[in-house]
């Protein structure tokens, strides 16, 4: 894919997103915003193997999205792509509607459900050792969030897919920086953060979350190389990437914007 396509498709992603958030207010815009190049490069980088017509192919590779509540962006993504019928993103948490909030397996695409944080990479571990007992070659991939990374459930699926050496498992996580009260330098500071995750096994690099074209590559050279290490992309983003008033908050995570506020920012062209 051309880097400009994907920066194109991002754009894209980032305003219907916002439109989205216009019609469901409650749904978590800002972290929804820090992971649109994230998504972008796994889908339309070709990336990630996928059949929207057949959605449990044997060949697929697996997508675990444990940052459930922010991955909205996501909602028009799999609509364009043709998981289901782009006219769906208007009913986003209207009564009947499969798309809500807190996404889940309704949901044509997701694999899991993912509402209670600190479950997807413990989930994805065990799909990626049974693929690798079975000696199938699909990749599993998990999008985290950072403030994520307090759940001690995460830990264990850390050292249990080191031990392992799951070389199938690619773990992304979307470093925004800030969870829900405050920024997470204030909560519990986690860096040096690779160093931990190599301690325990594993791969990492550090790369720009929103240049698709970087993350593509860097999710290519990561799917092909098996190591015997699963692998760790920090991906460092800004939460509510495109906002200003957002991307300055620090309570950003519990914030919504008005109807008019998401207009304005869909009209300029620099989005």
């Amino acid at each position: 894919m051309q880097p400009n396509f994907l920066v194109e498709k991002s754009n894209w992603v980032r305003k219907e997103t916002l439109k989205v958030h216009k019609l469901a207010p409650e749904t978590r815009i800002a972290s929804s915003l820090s992971s649109v190049e994230l998504f972008v490069a796994l889908y339309y980088g070709k990336v990630l193997k996928y059949d929207p017509t057949n959605l449990r192919a044997e060949d697929r590779d697996r997508l675990i999205v444990s940052k459930g509540h922010g991955s909205i962006c996501l909602y028009p993504i799999l609509a364009d792509l043709g998981f289901f019928d782009k006219k769906e993103l208007l009913t986003v948490c209207k009564e009947g509607s499969f798309l809500g909030g807190i996404p889940d397996t309704l949901i044509p695409g997701y694999e899991t459900i993912n509402g209670s944080l600190g479950h997807g990479l413990g989930v994805a571990s065990g799909v990626a050792i049974g693929l690798k007992r079975k000696n199938r070659l699909e990749s599993v991939f998990v999008v985290l969030g950072d403030g994520e990374l307090y759940e001690g459930s995460v830990w264990e699926a850390v050292m249990f897919a080191g031990y392992h050496k799951l070389d199938n498992l690619i773990l992304i996580i979307d470093n925004n920086k800030i969870c829900m009260l405050d920024y997470c330098s204030k909560i519990l500071d986690l860096t040096p953060l690779a160093d931990k995750f190599k301690a325990f096994g594993w791969m990492t690099q550090e790369v720009d979350g929103h240049n698709p074209a970087v993350m593509q590559e860097v999710l290519l050279k990561a799917k092909k190389d098996r190591n015997s290490k699963p692998k760790l992309i920090i991906a460092q983003t800004k939460k509510g990437k495109g906002v200003p008033k957002l991307e300055n908050d620090s309570l950003c995570h519990v914030r919504s914007l008005s109807a008019q506020e998401v207009d304005a920012l869909v009209e300029e062209s620099s989005l």
